[in-house]
């Protein structure tokens, strides 16, 4: 198994990144069209219609506003994604964990390594409009 780790730093309020992260109307607009709820057990699915994606995910933890968790299942992929938020003055750390992954299966991994760094960039211009 391979984990995908990185890291993010906002100047944005905590409870603004939580928002953007468990909005479905504001993971919209930075991640897919989705009908996510955050709440433990609620089933969703995340939809990106000009590739033909369906992510199904399943909420595991919601730990308001330090701590998201959900599986994140759609091709190959069989992952769970883990957000762990922490605020420090005017800075908001951002914390992703997306771990399942199978060694052999290196352009699942690269293609999420590159695919969150891509969204998060969207996520900061998301924030800004908040």
């Amino acid at each position: 198994m391979a984990d995908l780790s990185l890291d993010f730093e906002f100047k944005s309020p905590i409870k603004k990144v939580w928002e953007a992260l468990t909005n479905s109307d504001t993971l919209a607009q930075w991640v897919m069209k989705n009908n996510f709820q955050p709440i433990v057990g609620y089933k969703c699915q995340f939809q990106n219609e000009e590739i033909g994606l369906i992510v199904d995910s399943e909420v595991l933890v919601v730990d308001e506003p330090n701590k998201l968790s959900y599986t994140w299942v759609g091709g190959p992929v069989n992952t769970i994604v883990t957000w762990t938020l922490k605020q420090e003055g005017e800075t908001t750390y951002l914390h992703l964990e997306q771990t399942g992954f199978e060694n052999e299966n290196v352009q699942a991994f690269n293609g999420a390594k590159y695919g969150w760094a891509y969204k998060i960039e969207e996520l900061k211009k998301v924030l800004e409009a908040l």
